[in-house]
């Protein structure tokens, strides 16, 4: 349940966007994370870097696509979403607190969570994702340099990568936990 609330924004962008202006999926992915980080809120969960940046992010490219530029292709509104999330993951390796630890200690005992192996799993999933946005920029990129690439080789090369930063994230625990003999670690981690 919770990798779908995490990932509801980008799925209903990337929907979105295929009929709907860019203008309206940005603002309809911005309330999508404003609708999770205040759902966190309210279980007195903590607010997360990826869902409170990414509200962020659609809101302020939502806000020049409509009052700035309106002429600004979809692939340059998905090529700067993207590079967004990516900054987003950078940024949160750079200051030491990946992402994916925000959401793994929700789903681990607190005695889990301390553990020096839990802290580097995460950082692992985290580089994992990393290379999961990465990829998607590049494809983004593809499509802006290579105007004959069809549409569908975009969205193969994105789908790919975030299902498979997905399935890596849910064997990842178990596998770290296995090999290190990690008690009590939760197979859920993100």
């Amino acid at each position: 349940m919770m990798i779908f609330l995490i990932l509801a924004p980008y799925g209903a962008f990337a929907a979105l966007m295929l009929f709907a202006s860019a203008a309206a999926s940005l603002f309809v992915s911005a309330a999508i994370c404003l609708g999770v980080v205040v759902l966190d809120v309210v279980k007195g969960r903590s607010i997360k870097m990826l869902g409170a940046g990414s509200a962020i992010l659609f809101a302020a490219l939502g806000c020049y696509v409509t009052l700035v530029d309106t002429s600004v292709s979809s692939t340059a509104v998905k090529l700067t979403v993207d590079t967004g999330v990516l900054a987003i993951s950078l940024m949160s390796l750079l200051i030491r607190r990946p992402f994916t630890l925000q959401y793994a200690r929700q789903v681990v005992d607190a005695e889990t969570a301390q553990l020096p192996g839990f802290q580097k799993a995460n950082y692992v999933i985290t580089w994992a994702w990393t290379a999961a946005f990465l990829l998607m920029v590049l494809a983004n990129v593809l499509l802006i340099y290579l105007p004959g690439l069809p549409l569908w080789a975009g969205i193969a090369i994105a789908f790919a990568a975030r299902n498979t930063a997905i399935y890596f994230t849910k064997w990842y625990p178990g596998y770290h936990r296995a090999k290190f003999a990690v008690p009590g670690a939760s197979a859920n981690a993100v």
